[in-house]
């Protein structure tokens, strides 16, 4: 009599594993939400790049030296190719390319506001961006003026940018966000390198730099 009363627990237990097995196979690569780290960097960043390659179409537009419209060719191409992944990302999650989240609200609570915000740039918004007043500037300026600005601008962009990418690594190891954060932190740190040359070779220096040192 105690036999046919056991085959329902037996069968219980074998779906409870079922669905454990299932967890950890798919768990772990479930579809970011709304709210994720994932779903605020794709945001973040595809608003971060966007500003990257107005200022370098605005430099090359201005007829600059030869090495500062290559570095701005391959901004424009590299961080356009990017925030369309972001977008692709956003839109393969089901979730929307805007949010009503202020910006960075993704790192809140992991270090995001340790290091000096750029001038003007108001508590939680995204490091490294230039302000109104700069851009317009920038697209005032001529000649080594507004190629240095521009230099500097990008610095600080770029230094912006590895911050993010770095609080992104922290945060989330799925893996193609996070792989694409990695590029990020290695691509714009070189590029950091090479705009910190130039500007030396036009006798300038990058502002204070806004990374932890």
């Amino acid at each position: 009599m105690e036999k046919p009363a056991r085959k329902p627990v037996l069968i219980v237990c074998a779906v409870l594993v079922l669905l454990a097995a299932a967890f950890l196979l798919f768990g772990r690569d479930s579809t970011p939400g709304d709210s994720s780290p994932e779903a605020g960097f794709a945001r973040d960043m595809a608003t971060h790049h966007a500003q990257a390659v107005e200022m370098a179409f605005v430099i090359r537009d201005k007829g600059p030296a030869k090495e500062i419209r290559n570095l701005a060719f391959d901004i424009i191409t590299t961080q356009s190719n990017q925030r369309g992944m972001f977008q692709g990302w956003l839109q393969q999650w089901g979730l929307n390319q805007a949010t009503d989240q202020r910006p960075m609200a993704w790192m809140a609570g992991h270090g995001h506001g340790a290091t000096p915000a750029a001038a003007g740039t108001a508590p939680g918004a995204m490091p490294g961006m230039a302000s109104p007043q700069e851009l317009a500037k920038l697209k005032e300026l001529q000649g080594v003026q507004a190629e240095v600005l521009f230099l500097q601008l990008m610095i600080r962009h770029h230094e912006g940018g590895v911050e993010m990418a770095e609080g992104l690594l922290k945060l989330s190891k799925r893996d193609e966000v996070a792989g694409m954060a990695q590029k990020i932190v290695q691509g714009q740190s070189g590029e950091i390198k090479l705009m910190t040359d130039l500007l030396k070779q036009r006798g300038a220096q990058p502002y204070p730099s806004i990374l932890a040192s």
